[in-house]
């Protein structure tokens, strides 16, 4: 089988449902991934387990070359770099700053991309002819953000102030006023925690349980996906007593985290060309 059609086959892998390739006999393969969270999440494990499927099993027919980049933004360009001198047939990224810093490594490794808006973001030329050497997937997430916030209003009657973290490289102001507007609508005060890094996703939300609000919205972004790991301590709000509802993009975000009311994935809704 060419690069290109594993090019293919990783797309569809990283979109669902996975393409079924037939295998080269002899023939071993080379992955780079630039992703914003670790080895181990249950994004991986799927993941692996649909090429094992199709064929393409670690250590035998597939060697990986794997670098986080979620919580170390300012590695992630050197990472890239890392990925092209080891020579992997195609690299997969996942955000906007790794499909960039992915672009600006390389013009002749393929590139898998898993963005917010690949087009919007300038990754891509258009959704039919992404143009260069870069393919992907838009999921349209901070479009969801709104939503997710109507979503966590209806579940909190009487719900008077919440919050709302954000990473501050993807938050526009635009956005930041629309979430505001659309609070204050229901007359409901909103806050905007805005964290430039990994590191202060627990200060922001203990900043949110300290200034009396009851329900959190975990903006999307790749960063904020990445701390997911970060465990704040049970959010309830010391004068009132009261649970501080937390609303979160993406599943992983919640998983084993105390205080978090529901979380909405928005993968089913992706978009993806090859």
């Amino acid at each position: 089988m060419r690069r290109r059609e594993f090019v293919a086959l990783l797309g569809a892998s990283v979109a669902c449902p996975f393409a079924a390739v037939a295998q080269e006999p002899g023939r071993s393969y080379r992955l780079g991934l630039l992703l914003p969270f670790p080895r181990d999440a249950p994004y991986h494990i799927a993941f692996f387990e649909e090429l094992r499927r199709d064929g393409f099993v670690e250590g035998k027919n597939l060697t990986v070359d794997y670098r986080d980049c979620g919580l170390r933004g300012d590695l992630t360009s050197q990472y890239a770099g890392e990925l092209v001198k080891a020579q992997v047939d195609v690299i997969q990224a996942g955000g906007g700053a790794a499909v960039h810093a992915a672009q600006h490594a390389t013009s002749s490794i393929p590139i898998v991309g898993v963005a917010d808006d690949m087009v919007a973001e300038g990754l891509a030329a258009s959704m039919a002819r992404p143009g260069g050497n870069t393919t992907g997937i838009s999921i349209l997430a901070t479009e969801l953000d709104g939503k997710r916030q109507e979503i966590l209003i209806e579940a909190v009657p009487g719900l008077r102030r919440m919050a709302a973290v954000g990473d501050s490289s993807t938050l526009s102001e635009t956005k930041a006023h629309a979430l505001k507007d659309a609070a204050r609508g229901r007359h409901i005060d909103l806050e905007i925690l805005r964290i430039a890094n990994g590191e202060e996703i627990g200060a922001a939300i203990d900043k949110a349980q300290a200034s009396g609000v009851t329900a959190l919205n975990v903006l999307a972004s790749p960063m904020l996906h990445a701390g997911r790991a970060v465990r704040p301590k049970p959010h309830i709000n010391p004068r009132t007593r009261q649970h501080v509802r937390a609303k979160c993009h993406t599943s992983p975000v919640t998983s084993g985290c105390p205080g978090v009311l529901i979380a909405r994935h928005c993968f089913p809704a992706a978009t993806g060309w090859s």
